[in-house]
């Protein structure tokens, strides 16, 4: 007998004849995340095993695990030989002090000679009968003893079961891009497409001297508190003063927002070219402020010829954001009081409808190729882990 973690994924049963892919990148993930710990790792059919940790570091490695992308849950379990009386006294020792309870058994071990629901009664038998005052309670028990018979010769017995993040595991979707502000949605974004299964380059715009130093220690601090979720992050910090400056200048103000944005997007073409990334993350929501609108969306996204634009909040309001923001640790960094470019040379009205016509006819007063061949060039690289 010893205490184990019990692990499940969930959607991977989807992949069929690729289940052997997405299931070996699962594993090194979890791996991964566990390196530093003392630990075994064991794999049965349809779930995986975590077993000799030191006692001190489980609830450590149960927030690791809690941070791995395609495992849906998790419990801490007691694994025995698969033999009734090994598994009867292990549910003889269970206090149920005052709790409803019912046993669950599953049994995939289809060589155990007692049915499911047979057995689920004579365990429940042995609980009763080695409480005081035992309550029954089949359809909202405040304890459910769970008895797992494996294929594997052991039985795991539980009564937490942990959430995990689910999805899909990270690295199985490729890498994106994500554009990173300083705001509250594209962290969020970027935590949602690494649940997905993408890992993330990221691409932050800072305008200095308009904005401090502290904003882009800001995107830093935001940059890492990712890394538990989506990996280590490369972060591609570009200058965006000049073009500002230019679109201040040459173009009419309504519409500077929505060709700073166009030009954001041909940098990140370009970055997601050179880099080989199969995608552009954003942090837009439809209708939350005037360059995300449907039409806006349309102009400014009309600008990529080769990438698909994942919008992963497209669909939240600011609550829903702001919720998963603060699930995630992002939130209270996100809305400390320093600046993004965004902010900078802001119109008192930008245009809400924009066409492509005009959007290109203000294009033409800047040299668009230039500014954003200036802008690839100095980048500055910066890797979060």
């Amino acid at each position: 007998m010893k205490n184990v973690l019990l692990l499940r994924f969930g959607e991977l049963f989807l992949k069929g004849r690729n289940l052997n892919v997405f299931e070996n990148l699962l594993i090194n993930n979890i791996k991964k995340k566990l390196a530093g710990e003392k630990f075994a790792f064991h794999v049965t059919l349809g779930r995986y095993i975590v077993s000799d940790f030191e006692p001190e570091r489980q609830d450590n490695i149960i927030e690791k695990l809690q941070q791995v992308f395609g495992l849906v849950s998790l419990s801490p379990a007691v694994e025995v030989l698969t033999n009734e009386q090994a598994i009867e006294q292990v549910v003889k020792n269970i206090k149920l002090d005052g709790k409803s309870y019912k046993v669950s058994v599953k049994r995939a071990d289809k060589k155990f000679p007692i049915s499911s629901m047979d057995y689920a009664k004579k365990l429940g038998t042995v609980v009763w009968n080695n409480n005081q005052n035992p309550v029954v309670d089949l359809y909202n028990p405040q304890l459910e003893i769970c008895v797992d018979i494996r294929n594997n010769g052991r039985t795991y017995i539980f009564y937490e079961t942990i959430p995990c993040q689910g999805g899909l595991p990270l690295g199985s979707a490729g890498q994106g891009l994500l554009l990173l502000s300083g705001g509250i949605d594209s962290p969020v974004a970027g935590y949602l497409m690494g649940k997905r299964g993408l890992e993330m380059h990221a691409l932050h715009f800072h305008s200095y001297p308009y904005t401090s130093e502290q904003a882009k220690q800001k995107v830093l601090e935001l940059a890492k508190e990712l890394t538990p979720y989506v990996g280590s992050i490369t972060l591609h910090c570009v200058s965006f003063t000049k073009v500002q400056e230019e679109i201040h200048m040459n173009c009419v103000p309504e519409y500077m927002i929505t060709i700073m944005r166009r030009i954001m997007m041909r940098v990140a073409e370009k970055l997601c070219q050179k880099y080989n990334l199969g995608a552009i993350v954003t942090g837009e929501s439809l209708g939350q402020v005037a360059s995300q609108t449907m039409q806006s969306m349309t102009v400014t996204g009309s600008v990529i010829e080769s990438l698909p634009i994942f919008r992963p909040c497209i669909a939240m309001d600011k609550e829903e954001i702001m919720t998963i923001a603060k699930k995630i640790g992002t939130y209270e960094t996100s809305i400390l009081p320093y600046e993004d470019c965004c902010t900078v040379f802001l119109p008192k009205n930008p245009v809400i409808k924009p066409t492509i016509e005009k959007a290109v006819k203000e294009e033409s007063f800047l040299n668009v190729e230039l500014l954003v061949n200036d802008c690839v060039m100095n980048e500055e690289i910066i890797e979060i882990k």
